[in-house]
């Protein structure tokens, strides 16, 4: 276990040879106390005590004869996965919406009717129409975003006839994650100014 080190398990090493039992019980205290100093990480660790003399005897092989505060770990149960937390996740039916924004959606249908309910309507339909334009650089129309909340919802949703988006700037540009849009801009820039002052250092050497 590297997070010891090769004199962790010198030390080990050395106490196994310890022919008296007692002698090598007391000698096996010492080389954890040595461990917790090297790997004081492990304090943050649940039952933290029980995992440095499980270490130790990992670092034995597990063939350590020795009066231990906790039972020797056998091979099964270092060797052992935890078990598979089963989770239930419906398919998505949106890939370019995500998942998010189903929740969202069942949070609002469960909302009573009112101004309140209109407003988180609004600006869902104004976050997913950002998210639509990120996967599809094409113009979308409000009707298709709010058609999209309703069929996402199964129904349970009815965007009221008064919502009304408000229009998206010429100069908006919208980018996937991980992407910046000033990347290739940036560059143009940077092209620019190398090729504008190679020409004034070209004509002061004229």
């Amino acid at each position: 276990m590297p997070e010891y080190g090769r004199n962790v398990l010198r030390m080990v090493e050395q106490l196994k040879e310890i022919e008296d039992r007692d002698k090598r019980s007391e000698q096996a205290r010492a080389v954890v106390k040595v461990m917790e100093t090297l790997n004081p990480q492990v304090h943050q660790q649940e039952n933290f005590e029980q995992k440095l003399w499980d270490h130790l005897f990992l670092i034995a092989g597990l063939d350590l004869d020795i009066d231990a505060p906790f039972p020797k770990p056998t091979a099964e149960q270092l060797q052992s996965r935890p078990e598979i937390i089963p989770l239930k996740k419906k398919p998505v039916k949106a890939a370019h919406y995500g998942r998010n924004i189903e929740s969202i959606i069942d949070l609002i249908a469960g909302e009573n009717d009112g101004e309140v309910k209109t407003a988180m309507i609004r600006s869902l339909a104004i976050y997913m129409r950002q998210q639509y334009l990120i996967w599809n650089k094409d113009s979308v129309a409000d009707e298709t975003i709010f058609s999209d909340i309703e069929q996402l919802s199964d129904g349970r949703i009815k965007v009221p006839e008064e919502i009304s988006l408000t229009r998206i700037s010429e100069n908006a540009s919208f980018a996937r994650p991980g992407m910046s849009v000033n990347v290739g801009q940036a560059a143009q820039n940077k092209q620019g100014w190398g090729r504008k002052n190679f020409g004034k250092k070209g004509n002061r050497r004229k």
